[in-house]
This record gives structure tokens, C-alpha cells and sequence, in this order.
């Protein structure tokens, strides 16, 4: 990502041509203007940003659990609740009817288990008395299985009233939560941050579909989640400090420490048909101010990578060439490939270093960047005067071994300054 800048200013060298150059470098022509300064070490803070918007860590969508109308809304928004405090109450009269229901299904349940274990009783002794009977001869073998088969009947019949019995109190337990749910309370203390359903309206039943009448949230913990490009992802770690700006509040930067890093990604259409693929991360904000609010628009910086001491350079001062364009008029492609090392796109990564009044193209190894400068991680010494300006001149004009004129102006073209 921090070379992109560089591979576009190679591009433009490409596109250039030589022609205005060796204008520039062909005799009685004035030098080409430049500004330099000291190669120094200073701290470099490489940042993601990202954007996103501002939720409470912790809340909670309360929705009713079964279908009926609102009769009655104890709440407000913006005011704060306990846990288990009342909420809404729902239509109670179709769950009453219900329990009520239910209670005779089980009582005529229970009547027809005790019908049938007293039939059970009967049949029972007739079948113990039979099969006495026949063993001193009195009852035939006929009689015996008549009676052995009613016992069994019987037996069957009460295992059956019995399960009625239990399904019938199923359905009762059923209709008794079910009319229990027709009154809800907090299930957390926090602040009613929205309330979507007035007394009146019905509430679906979040067994059908999601269906909020509101949402209770812990309005003292606050986080920023923000969306991060796939290509920054990998710089994101936990406990990374990060600085969130939020547009409704002007001139105050919170400070927060990422928390949470999804481990799949959001595929998000970025328009004109290209899908833009994004990783949420969730940035807890140290000591909100009472003024933030849920669903605040948030832009945020996360500190990825620092160095205290840096040595480093303006990051417009450092370009790409090929390595014809690096090549003297005195040498050859062989001798520049040997001072050069070009990457497998072609180009060589420099800065230019001004050597007895000449710009020197010299290869460097860049490492973390910052938005104004970025390191260098060998190439250049402490103290080496280069050139950082204009953009214009070491994007497209200078070539290595060009004579310069040291300006302290920021004008694009040659100055009439005195020649070094």
C-alpha cells in the first residue's frame, strides 16, 4: 500500500519522454530549481483508517416472544431502566383463554385415568379370581383367557390415559408460559437507546421474524465499529491504541484500543458492479462523553507500527525510475545494473542526493510510513542533504547526475537562484 504513490510516479516518468529534459540539461539553459533538506531521525506512526459507526458494547433487542397488540408501553426513550423492570405488557385475553383451556383439557385427562385404573382394578381381581378358579377346576381354559385378555386391554388403556394426562399438562405449561410472556421486563439495566413500537401496534412474535420494540443498551461502555480493507487487515492486532473523530462532535478525538477483529470477511458492493471486501473491527472507547450517541458516524486512525527514531525523509522525496533511466551518458546499461537493483516490475525505488550541485539518484530500502514521512531503512545516512521538492521535479523532470539550483521557494519550474 505505501509504494502505490511511487509505482504511479514511475508510470508518469515512462509516459513523460526525455524531450523536456534534455531541454532542461542541454547548454545555456537554466538549472532545474529544487528544494532539499537534512536526512533526520524523528518518530513515524504508521495508521490504518478506517470508518464506521458508534455502537454500545454491550445492548440488548427486546422483542415479545409471542403474537399480540401493545396494551400497554411503560417506557421512554432515553430513560434508564434496572434489570427487571417493566417494560410493555401484550393482550392477554387469547393466553388467558388458553390456560383456560388447557386447565380442562388436563382435569378430563385426569377423569379418564381415574375411570380407567378403577376399570383396571375390577377387571384385574376378575382375572386373579378366574385363574383360581381354574386351577381347582371350576373355570374352563376359555374363561381364564377372556379374563386374562380384559386385564390386558385395561392395562393398555390406562398406559394411554396416563400419557393424555401428561400431554395435557404439557399443553398447559405451554399456555401458562406463553401468557407469562405477555408481560415483559428489562433483562439488563441500561438506557432505552431506541423505541421502534407505540401502545396500540402488534408486536408479531420474534418466533415468526425479528420484530424489536426496543433496545436497551449500556450507554457507559462505547465502541467504534469500523469497516477495514482486506489489504490493511493483517497490520490490525489486539490492543492497538487508535484515535476515533466523530462528525457530530466537532474538535474532539477520543482515544480507544481495538478489541475485536472478525475472523470473516464483509463482501460490500463499492459500486459500478466491484465488490468491496472488508473486515469489521471493534474499537472500545476510553471515557465517552454523555454527548456520544448509538449509530454516530466515526472516522478512525489505528496505530499500527512506530519507531521512536526513525531515520527518515518527506514522503514526496522519495520516486521510481527504470533502470534506463537511471543510466549516465557515460556509462552503460551493465554498469547501471550493477549500482541498481530493480524489483520485478522494473523499477528501483530512490531518492535523489545532492553530491557537489548534481541530483544523485540513490537506491533505498523504505520501510514504515507515516502521512508526511516514511523510513528509510538503508540507502541514505543521517544528516545527507536530498531533495524533497517539487513534486513535479522528482516525479518527472530530474535524472540522475542532473546539475540543480537550490531553492527555497515552491515554484515547479527552473529559478534563477545561484548555482551550486
Amino acid at each position: 500500500m505505501k509504494k502505490k504513490a511511487l509505482w504511479i510516479g514511475g508510470f508518469i516518468v515512462l509516459a513523460a519522454g526525455a524531450t523536456g529534459v534534455m531541454a532542461l540539461r542541454g547548454g545555456g539553459e537554466k538549472l532545474l530549481s529544487v528544494e532539499t533538506a537534512k536526512v533526520e531521525r524523528r518518530e513515524i506512526i504508521q495508521k490504518v483508517s478506517a470508518t464506521g459507526m458508534i455502537q454500545p458494547k454491550t445492548q440488548v433487542k427486546v422483542s415479545a416472544d409471542v403474537s399480540a397488540k401493545i396494551t400497554k408501553l411503560a417506557v421512554l426513550e432515553g430513560q434508564w431502566v434496572e434489570k427487571g423492570h417493566f417494560l410493555a405488557e401484550l393482550d392477554r385475553e387469547r393466553y388467558l383463554a388458553a390456560v383456560e383451556s388447557a386447565e380442562a383439557y388436563v382435569r378430563s385427562a385426569e377423569a379418564n385415568a381415574s375411570l380407567v385404573r378403577q376399570n383396571l382394578n375390577r377387571t384385574e381381581k376378575n382375572y386373579t379370581r378366574t385363574r383360581e378358579l381354574l386351577n381347582l377346576g371350576i373355570r374352563s381354559d376359555a374363561e381364564y383367557e377372556v379374563a386374562e385378555a380384559a386385564y390386558q386391554v385395561e392395562q393398555a388403556r390406562l398406559e394411554s390415559a396416563a400419557s393424555q394426562v401428561e400431554q395435557a399438562k404439557a399443553q398447559l405449561k405451554q399456555a401458562r408460559d406463553d401468557l407469562s410472556k405477555t408481560t415483559i421486563f428489562a433483562p439488563m439495566a441500561g438506557t432505552i437507546s431506541a423505541l421502534n413500537k407505540e401502545q396500540g401496534e402488534i408486536a408479531i412474535g420474534s418466533q415468526f421474524q425479528e420484530d424489536v420494540i426496543l433496545v436497551i443498551a449500556d450507554l457507559s461502555e462505547m465502541e467504534a465499529q469500523v469497516n477495514v480493507d482486506e489489504n490493511d487487515i493483517i497490520a490490525i492486532a489486539i490492543g492497538q491504541s487508535a484515535e476515533i473523530e466523530v462528525d457530530a462532535l466537532l474538535d474532539q478525538v477520543l482515544v480507544g484500543v481495538v478489541q475485536e477483529i472478525a475472523s470473516s470477511a464483509n463482501n460490500l458492493d463499492g459500486g459500478g458492479g466491484t465488490r468491496k471486501t472488508e473486515f469489521e473491527i471493534k474499537i472500545g472507547i476510553h471515557d465517552p462523553p454523555t454527548t456520544l450517541r448509538p449509530g454516530m458516524t466515526a472516522g478512525t486512525e489505528v496505530a499500527t507500527h512506530s519507531n521512536s527514531s526513525a531515520l527518515s525523509v518527506p514522503i514526496q522525496s522519495v520516486a521510481v525510475r527504470t533502470l534506463d533511466q537511471l543510466t549516465l551518458p557515460d556509462e552503460s546499461l551493465e554498469d547501471t545494473e550493477a549500482r541498481y537493483e530493480a524489483d520485478r516490475d522494473g523499477f528501483v525505488e530512490i531518492v535523489f542526493c545532492i553530491e557537489e550541485g548534481s541530483a544523485v539518484a540513490r537506491q533505498v530500502v523504505t520501510g514504515i510510513q507515516s502521512d508526511e514521512y516514511i523510513e528509510i531503512l538503508s540507502g541514505v545516512a543521517e544528516d545527507e542533504e536530498i531533495v524533497i521538492g517539487s513534486y513535479r521535479a522528482i516525479s518527472k523532470e530530474l535524472e540522475n547526475g542532473m546539475a540543480v539550483n537550490i531553492s527555497t521557494g515552491d515554484d515547479d519550474g527552473p529559478a534563477e537562484g545561484a548555482s551550486r
